[in-house]
């Protein structure tokens, strides 16, 4: 008993070391400047890239803003051809106040500025709204449901996705999404995300987990991108085999490989390796592949059970009486705004519906799909109820978040 005793305070700070241990841990999982990459312009622009500039002038600035002035002009013309199919010849000419107007950024992929001469390698973005009315184009005529990116990156023996930043999260969150048809829901990999989207995660099949995870995140489904670099020595050639999944059992929808004379253009060969895997995502969504996962959706059987009877039996002055007197909840709407007038009518139009008190776009998309933030007196069937109403086919995606289109 006395040896017991004796023992009784190491046990004690080994426990305590234990625990100090573990919180170090927790805090160095969800801390630190080695992670987090803001996803950067979903917006509906059209993006050009990989315009070569070489002009020489009088100055450095002059060559520069003559530089730019070309590429927004030849911009313009491959975008034409482009949409429309035709030769670049067959542009219409734009008057450089016109191109101002609908070019929206100038996005410098390489740059070397002398003191008379400016040689670069540009992107143009173009507003959607105000270039799409004169290509045609009023936006994207397909979207799929949101599906959560989950960016896995292996180098050497080790994998991981966001417990640290890499390069391949950083090529996600520099893809602009808005001219892809996959509605992309990218995370910036701070905060809780190391935990609850890291490797392990990225692997696991259970349902109910997965639920929760894509109900936190507003999706419907998930999309793995995955890539196994691997050097033949420092600083010389590298090797990328890339392979897309979709769902959580990690449904494989293509593999490719890409090769790189040195690492400095490691960046641009990821840049690729996305621009591939969306083609490829795309490509599943078109023959039907890239569906949600009818087992991620989270509907309660009561839930279920009251939507089919208001369905099958609707009378709207009851509807009405059971959402004035329920309490007032918040749900996320989803919905296709191909133009700026779209989204005013999408607002009038919820916001007409009985129990709603306030329906405002927290998220603008023009040319793909926004998000607004309803506040309505009622559950989530009553509310999908009301919106059938007013003419909207109503999906649930899981939780608080609705997908109305017309």
């Amino acid at each position: 008993m006395k040896l017991a005793h004796r023992f009784r305070p190491f046990v004690f700070v080994l426990a305590a070391a234990s625990i100090v241990a573990g919180a170090g841990l927790l805090y160095a999982q969800l801390d630190g400047a080695d992670r987090g990459i803001p996803p950067i312009d979903s917006t509906s622009n059209f993006e050009v890239l990989g315009i070569d500039v070489d002009v020489a002038a009088d100055s450095a600035e002059k060559a520069r803003v003559e530089g730019w002035r070309r590429a927004q002009s030849r911009g313009w013309r491959l975008l034409w051809a482009r949409t429309t199919g035709r030769p670049m010849a067959q542009a219409p000419n734009l008057s450089d106040s016109v191109l101002n107007s609908i070019v929206s950024g100038i996005i410098i992929e390489q740059e070397q500025i002398g003191p008379q001469r400016y040689i670069a390698r540009l992107g143009v973005l173009f507003d959607r709204a105000r270039t799409g009315q004169m290509l045609g184009v009023q936006g994207l005529v397909r979207r799929s449901a949101p599906v959560l990116v989950i960016p896995v990156m292996t180098t050497g023996s080790t994998g991981y996705s966001f417990e640290f930043r890499s390069d391949w999260q950083r090529a996600w969150a520099q893809f602009r999404t808005a001219g892809s048809p996959i509605d992309y829901v990218r995370t910036s990999g701070s905060g809780i995300d190391p935990l609850l989207l890291n490797l392990p995660q990225a692997r696991r099949r259970g349902r109910g987990w997965w639920r929760m995870i894509l109900d936190q995140y507003g999706a419907a489904d998930i999309v793995v991108a995955e890539v196994a670099l691997s050097r033949v020595y420092p600083g010389g050639p590298a090797f990328g085999h890339f392979t897309a999944r979709f769902g959580p059992d990690g449904m494989v929808l293509g593999r490719f490989s890409l090769r790189v004379a040195n690492s400095a253009r490691l960046p641009a060969m990821l840049d690729e390796g996305v621009r591939r895997m969306d083609q490829i995502y795309t490509r599943a969504l078109e023959r039907g592949i890239l569906r949600p996962d009818p087992s991620l959706v989270i509907i309660e059987p009561a839930i279920q059970q009251q939507l089919e009877e208001v369905t099958l039996d609707y009378d709207l002055s009851e509807s009405q009486t059971n959402a004035s007197t329920g309490a007032a909840a918040s749900f996320n709407v989803q919905v296709e705004t191909p133009d700026a007038g779209a989204v005013q009518r999408a607002e009038v139009s919820v916001s007409r519906v009985s129990g709603v008190t306030s329906a405002i776009t927290t998220s603008l998309a023009l040319g793909g799909t926004s998000v607004m933030r309803v506040t309505y007196a009622g559950d989530a069937a009553a509310l999908q109820a009301a919106l059938a109403a007013q003419g909207w086919q109503v999906q649930v995606m899981g939780g608080n978040t609705l997908r109305i289109s017309r």
